[in-house]
């Protein structure tokens, strides 16, 4: 709920769908992977896939096949996904910055807000680097250390104390449902992007960052 009153202090990006647009990318990875365990697999189920973690989304990927994995094949199924997914974002570079980022990070940095990137993926500082946005956060969640997935806060709290900002002091901006509602548990202004269905829990929804009036202004 927005509050007038509030100053906000920080401000916390997810990343895939936000920053820059990798969800081609993981969804190629994944059908890759889905046409060689011959399991079906299209992009209505990938929506499914936004903002959780990559087991989770690899046990939605096998609802559709009767065969049997144990654990330790699972974690090697997944992690030949992201073997794909890390050779395909090798093509990454600043000019897949989505529209609006790069303006809206600069005014926050003129403004003194301090900025955090609450990503699932374990790859964030990779894409992040070859974006050449490594060195503009003041703080990029260890994927490897969060124990609770989207929509779990989890993630968004570690972020707000990464940057040592208080949650309700801090905006998150996401593009997945789960995201949203991880903002939302966190106690944080959410800001929603991209498609109004997915997002509309936030309390702003934009279709980009182009026109970020609406979260300078709560500044």
């Amino acid at each position: 709920m927005i509050d007038k009153d509030v100053k906000y202090k920080g401000v916390i990006f997810d990343l895939d769908g936000v920053i820059t647009d990798t969800a081609e990318y993981h969804y190629l990875a994944w059908k890759k992977l889905a046409d060689e365990l011959n399991v079906y697999f299209d992009r209505k189920i990938n929506e499914n896939l936004k903002g959780i973690s990559r087991i989770e989304s690899l046990e939605i990927i096998l609802k559709n096949t009767d065969k049997s994995f144990s654990e330790e094949e699972k974690h090697r199924l997944a992690d030949k996904k992201n073997e794909y997914y890390k050779e395909m974002i090798k093509e990454i570079t600043p000019k897949d910055i989505l529209p609006g980022v790069l303006d809206l990070i600069k005014e926050l940095k003129n403004r003194g807000i301090k900025m955090a990137v609450a990503s699932v993926s374990k790859n964030a500082k990779t894409v992040l680097l070859n974006l050449g946005l490594i060195e503009t956060f003041d703080y990029i969640v260890d994927a490897n250390k969060i124990k609770n997935g989207k929509p779990d806060p989890e993630i968004f709290l570690n972020a707000a104390y990464g940057i040592d900002v208080e949650p309700k002091l801090c905006i998150g901006i996401e593009d997945s449902k789960a995201g949203i509602e991880a903002i939302n548990r966190a106690g944080m202004l959410s800001i929603g992007v991209g498609n109004y269905e997915t997002v509309k829990e936030a309390d702003i929804v934009l279709k980009d960052l182009s026109d970020s009036s609406a979260i300078l202004n709560l500044l």
